[in-house]
């Protein structure tokens, strides 16, 4: 008997990460598995080529409680869905029947969902394993076997210059919660040599919301070296989202030292936001001095 047991623990140890699939309602999920390497062209094909449909799939979340939903505005704070299709005169949250909602631990898996019509991706949206959601009457083809790496590398095909705001947006914010470390990088490199002043700054936002050294000196270079004011307040802006001991002394030095007023301004602003005591120290520096 210890010797099935012992067995039966070891096919558990070894047993595959079961894919998680979103509570659905109002709309059709289709299933498919994919073999080989996922691309952009696949997951417009999977939707077909008529009308709109959505396309989706689980990968590895990063670490942490991340709650990606909608929610209904009650003072317990539900999470009560989503609606794919925002329409007019809807709100973006539908209501669960009692008992529907199911309350993870941490989830360990990101669902990405692309709206694809007429053969063509137009919009990117990601939610956590807790949040149940209304395809609004279309279909989700769903796709199992996914790849982190080509997840990763579909998102950044969406922050060049020729893709539209809210497509880069929605790409990067999903490359920003990859526990794949290539999704980290692919943000940094976003951030330091993104097409466009709005990408460069979208991606140092969500750099400091994963905070680390790596983000961290990325969003410090981009204070002192990109060429575009706009990037800089961005990047200040960056700072100080990063937890308090990385932040607020990164905030200081800009305020005292940063050649652009502009910046420094932005920077003191943080400050002021930031109810720490070191700001109120370095403020009472300025005054009084």
């Amino acid at each position: 008997m210890v010797r099935v047991i012992t067995a039966l623990a070891l096919l558990l140890a070894w047993a595959p990460l079961v894919e998680a699939q979103p509570r659905l309602t109002n709309g059709e999920v289709r299933t498919a598995a994919v073999s080989g390497a996922l691309t952009r062209a696949g997951i417009e094909a999977a939707a077909g080529r008529t009308g709109a449909a959505w396309v989706g799939y689980a990968v590895p979340i990063v670490d942490g409680e991340h709650n990606m939903c909608c929610w209904n505005g009650n003072s317990n704070g539900c999470c009560s869905g989503c609606r794919l299709e925002n329409t007019s005169g809807s709100s973006a949250f539908v209501s669960q029947p009692a008992g529907g909602a199911v309350k993870l631990e941490g989830g360990t898996q990101l669902f990405v969902l692309y709206r694809v019509e007429n053969g063509s991706i137009g919009r990117i949206r990601m939610f956590s394993e807790d949040c149940a959601i209304d395809a609004g009457g279309l279909t989700l083809h769903w796709l199992t076997g996914v790849r982190a790496a080509d997840s990763v590398g579909i998102l950044a095909g969406f922050t060049d210059a020729s893709s539209s705001r809210t497509l880069a947006d929605g790409a990067l914010s999903a490359l920003a919660m990859h526990r794949d470390q290539v999704a980290l990088d692919r943000l940094i490199a976003a951030a330091r040599q993104g097409a466009t002043t709005h990408v460069r700054g979208q991606a140092l936002f969500w750099l400091a919301q994963r905070a680390g050294d790596k983000a961290v000196g990325t969003i410090t270079d981009a204070i002192a070296n990109d060429p575009e004011t706009d990037v800089k307040r961005r990047a200040v802006f960056a700072l100080s989202q990063l937890p308090k001991d990385d932040g607020v002394p990164r905030l200081i030095q800009v305020a005292r030292t940063h050649s652009n007023a502009a910046v420094r301004k932005q920077a003191m602003f943080w400050l002021g936001q930031s109810n720490d005591p070191r700001a109120l120290k370095f403020f009472e520096e300025i005054l009084f001095k």
